[in-house]
């Protein structure tokens, strides 16, 4: 790692080790905010790792918010959470947001003092976002918002989300009616939230729904100024998603399988510790396996993407990988530990309840494996 990396990530690990650890367990039973967390993560910059030095960020590359990420949610899933969609939102702002749109938001949002969101998903579109039924229709100099998003993280403590929305209802394919739009709260009435949806793990960090009537955005506020690339400029920040949900899978195998490791060399029956059965090596050197195949088809996917290339392919590979890396490793964690591995005296029942959620989220893994193959048979198209 150069330098500028290496310091990064070493600060993020101490303040995980340190601040973060101690304390994620119990907080994350009790489903309590960690404010004080946040606020030790506005400071260290870490709302404004991938938001260019010009407007107050720090203009990481994508490997180094790979690691930081994978750093955090080793320490606490929920955690990361609550700057990963901040960081989706920021992506597409740099890249399709106008001039103004910039100057105005990223210098707030680097400083995590507007705290992002991206409004995606409603009841009957999640996968299938072409099927959003939320508006957005023309009135003059503002855009009057009709509908209901969910699975919304940030909802209730963050101010400013990304809104997907249909600007041209009728239009076939629909994703060429689609628009997207910067909104905030508090700018006027027809913007609620709703309740907070109770989840297995993932706690701590709010997913609710946002309800709109009537809500109206300026029209300045559409994201590059043209009505009809909503779809694509989601879709690229989706791939950015990808990555940072991959890294935060690979930060929960880890966890699981430093806490299993450990176990099982301090943990002794009949006469030595189970380390030394074979059985349990077996489960350790699968589980390390993964973990360092995960790793790498991150960095690979992210130095693809830092060449300005799009990584769909590689993207979604290490999204499907480390993910379903996170459920199996934190399984044969808590089979290692045996009992202690369903008690909440352990961390690993908590690593065992947050994997599924980087299974599901940031795209389906049944959807990733549709992209890859889809990819592949463009990239291998039989010309015979």
């Amino acid at each position: 790692m150069n330098e500028e990396r290496e310091l990064i990530v070493s600060t993020v690990r101490k303040f995980v080790a340190n601040e973060v650890i101690p304390v994620a367990s119990e907080m994350e039973h009790r489903n309590e905010y960690p404010h004080d967390l946040v606020r030790q993560m506005r400071e260290m910059g870490l709302f404004g790792l991938n938001i260019p030095e010009e407007y107050g960020g720090a203009e990481v590359d994508n490997t180094t918010l790979a690691m930081v990420f994978e750093e955090i949610s080793k320490g606490w899933l929920g955690l990361a959470g609550i700057i990963g969609s901040n960081s989706v939102m920021c992506d597409v702002l740099v890249r399709f947001g106008t001039d103004q749109q910039k100057r105005r938001y990223l210098p707030a949002m680097a400083a995590g003092e507007k705290r992002g969101g991206i409004c995606l998903t409603e009841s009957n579109a999640g996968t299938d976002l072409q099927n959003i039924a939320t508006t957005a229709i023309r009135d003059g100099d503002t855009y009057r918002v009709d509908g209901s998003k969910m699975w919304i993280t940030n909802a209730r403590h963050g101010n400013t989300f990304l809104l997907l929305a249909k600007t041209d209802p009728a239009s076939q394919p629909p994703h060429r009616g689609m628009s997207a739009f910067i909104i905030e709260k508090n700018s006027g009435p027809g913007m609620n939230v709703g309740r907070d949806i109770d989840k297995l793990g993932y706690k701590s960090v709010e997913t609710c729904e946002l309800h709109f009537d009537n809500f109206l955005i300026p029209a300045e506020n559409l994201i590059g100024g043209a009505e009809g690339q909503g779809f694509k400029q989601v879709m690229v920040g989706l791939e950015a998603e990808r990555l940072n949900v991959a890294a935060r899978g690979l930060g929960i195998a880890r966890a699981a399988f430093e806490e299993a490791i450990r176990y099982a060399q301090r943990r002794v029956t009949f006469g030595e510790p189970i380390a030394e059965r074979q059985t349990i090596q077996i489960k350790l050197a699968d589980m390390a396996t993964r973990i360092e195949a995960s790793r790498l088809l991150i960095y690979s996917a992210s130095e693809k993407r830092d060449r300005g290339e799009r990584c769909d392919l590689e993207a979604g590979m290490a999204k499907l990988f480390a993910t379903e890396t996170a459920a199996e490793v934190s399984l044969e964690a808590m089979r290692i530990l045996g009992a202690n591995g369903y008690s909440k005296d352990f961390p690993v029942e908590r690593y065992y309840r947050d994997a599924p959620l980087v299974v599901i989220g940031g795209g389906t893994n049944e959807l990733q494996r549709l992209i890859i193959a889809r990819n592949l048979l463009r990239k291998y198209k039989d010309k015979g």
